[in-house]
């Protein structure tokens, strides 16, 4: 496990002192002296406010790290398909379109990242008024700032996942016990981003650069780096276009002035490359780090989450990966079905884009040889967080295995720069060619004379910027929330859908791909391969010793059909209001058609 200086500092207490800070009115009278849990007591030195702090942190682990909000809530897209619904109103309907608001993933979702806002606005509150803040030694103001910056970024970060899922939504800003009725209606998603547009820009005073005074390179706090790119990506959503009440996909027309902010803060947090850069093998960033418990070293991670192996959190790379045979054991493990990769996706990549064997792992392994075994293109799973790269190896059939789930990294932001650049300038900028070729080019590490051409033309770079960010962040929570803000949602999976279609009839150029994979296996190592993904299965037979596996063969149409396959535009842009807060709630009403 990684070795944590802040979120691992007991997080069972920091959840015991959170959670103890009442979310309702009714649940503890604070002004009870012999309560020991009481805002005066965790609020009366910086151990108290740094576990209230660790509580805050302990819902973004919640919320990302139990697979619904980056894995099933972002499917089905261009990317992948999630599990195969079977209207029984269970996680799986959520990829599928199929959702409905008495969905208990969807309930969880909702509820857990209101809760995380509760413990921010007891923090928020807290701090500044504690008699340190303002009076305490210069090592206890400079905490205690921190802590509240950290607060008010989190408490952005909750309404952001509220806002990209819900639309507008109550958006309750001070602790429920100082507020005079907890039954909110929605508040315009534009007021809430331009509230914590300003919270973000008080939270980059606060809050240090990595490395500086008690910014630690060495765990997952947040620092002046994560909070510009926060704000970045906050403004780029509210400045791109989202499901209104009108049931039309609109933007506000103060957009490029949105895009400013993101211009930058990004450019702010590039200008910081001795403490900030791309990790030069994309591979490196999962499998050397992530998966290895490890730090990234080149601060190219600038947010992510710090988890445990509990019940409720760290299910990243069970739930989404390969399944696997654990070491000592002889079952398969892992559901391996969360998260699957589609050939129109697989064959987009360059071959000579290193992106692609990370993205793309059709296997099943058997840890105690380290065999992997092909399966067949249905199957098809994301190998971006695959156990069998865990360090030390899975032991058990355990979901938990406390991987980190990274929620920002610095390619998102050298991206983020690249698409508003052209925006605002009407056609790439130098800054933006650069940022963006950056980024590929690491992708194609020695093969970067074969990144292509870079578009000199405002829409020719859109496009290309588009598919760089599908390229580069699948299965990390992003690509239908970008291809929603693009209005492009209904567009792109009706283009992938007719991409399986070409691929299933065999019209050029998908005439040259394998119907199967030839293949031996290795013990231990990789499999070993008997022709190219990337041409047509040769004729003459495979030498002995070589297997079959269906590849695009196992194509059908019933697959095609499948995929996104209750989508529909106007309206699954966003989700339901889950039924539970519907009826706690009298001035909530359901929007968007459902």
């Amino acid at each position: 496990m990684k070795r944590h200086t802040f979120s691992k500092i007991s997080l069972l207490m920091a959840a015991m002192i959170a959670t103890a800070i009442p979310s309702c009115k009714s649940y503890l009278d604070l002004n009870d002296p012999d309560n020991l849990f009481s805002e005066q007591y965790v609020y009366s030195n910086v151990s108290g406010a740094k576990g209230a702090t660790i509580g805050v942190y302990a819902m973004l682990s919640r919320v990302f790290n139990g697979g619904t909000l980056p894995t099933r809530f972002s499917l089905d897209t261009d990317e992948g398909w999630g599990t195969t619904g079977s209207g029984d109103n269970g996680q799986a309907d959520i990829s599928r379109y199929n959702i409905n608001p008495t969905n208990n993933q969807l309930t969880l979702a909702f509820e857990n990242l209101y809760l995380g806002i509760e413990r921010a606005n007891n923090v928020i509150k807290n701090i500044p008024q504690m008699a340190l803040y303002a009076n305490g030694n210069a090592q206890e103001k400079a905490e205690l700032r921190r802590f509240h910056g950290e607060a008010l970024t989190l408490r952005a970060i909750f309404y952001l996942e509220l806002i990209k899922n819900w639309g507008d939504v109550p958006a309750p800003f001070e602790p429920s016990l100082d507020q005079k009725d907890l039954a909110l209606p929605k508040t315009n998603r534009d007021e809430i981003y331009d509230h914590i547009l300003e919270d973000l820009k008080t939270a980059t005073e606060l809050v240090p650069w990595k490395g500086e005074g008690s910014a630690a390179v060495i765990d997952e706090r947040i620092t002046k780096a994560t909070v510009k790119a926060v704000r970045a990506k906050v403004a780029l959503y509210a400045g791109g276009y989202s499901l209104r009440i009108s049931r039309q996909m609109e933007r506000r027309a103060d957009y490029l002035e949105l895009y400013k902010i993101v211009q930058q803060e990004c450019t702010d947090i590039m200008a910081r490359g001795d403490i900030h850069k791309l990790n030069p093998a994309f591979k490196s960033i999962f499998q050397d780090n992530i998966l290895a418990y490890k730090i990234e070293p080149n601060g190219e991670v600038l947010l992510e989450t710090g988890v445990g192996r509990t019940a409720v959190e760290g299910s990243t790379g069970y739930i989404d990966g390969p399944r696997y045979i654990p070491v000592g054991l002889t079952a398969l493990a892992g559901s391996g079905g969360s998260f699957h990769v589609m050939p129109s996706y697989l064959y987009a990549f360059d071959k000579n884009d290193q992106r692609r064997s990370v993205m793309f792992a059709p296997y099943n392994t058997n840890l105690n040889t380290m065999i992997r075994t092909p399966i067949t293109m249905p199957s098809w799973v994301l190998g971006k967080f695959r156990l069998d790269w865990l360090n030390p190896l899975p032991n058990s059939t355990a979901q938990q295995w406390g991987v980190n789930t990274p929620l920002i990294r610095l390619s998102d932001v050298m991206l983020m720069l690249a698409e508003v650049e052209n925006e605002l300038n009407g056609g790439p900028t130098p800054a933006a060619i650069a940022a963006f070729e950056a980024v590929r080019k690491r992708a194609f590490k020695g093969n970067e004379d074969k990144i292509g051409v870079t578009p000199a033309d405002k829409d020719g770079f859109f496009k290309a910027i588009m598919n760089e960010r599908w390229f580069e962040f699948t299965g990390e929570g992003v690509r239908k929330y970008d291809l929603i803000r693009w209005n492009l949602l209904g567009t792109r999976i009706a283009e992938a859908k007719a991409t399986l279609s070409k691929m299933l009839a065999k019209t050029p150029p998908y005439d040259n791909l394998p119907q199967t994979m030839w293949y031996k296996l290795n013990s231990p190592g990789d499999i070993v391969w008997g022709n190219s993904m990337d041409e047509r299965t040769p004729a003459t037979p495979m030498p002995a010793g070589y297997a079959a596996v269906a590849w695009m063969s196992a194509l059908t149409q019933k697959y095609i059909d499948n995929v996104a396959q209750g989508f529909q535009a106007g309206k699954n842009e966003l989700l339901p209001i889950p039924l539970t807060s519907l009826n706690s709630n009298p001035n909530l009403k359901q929007d968007y058609g459902y």
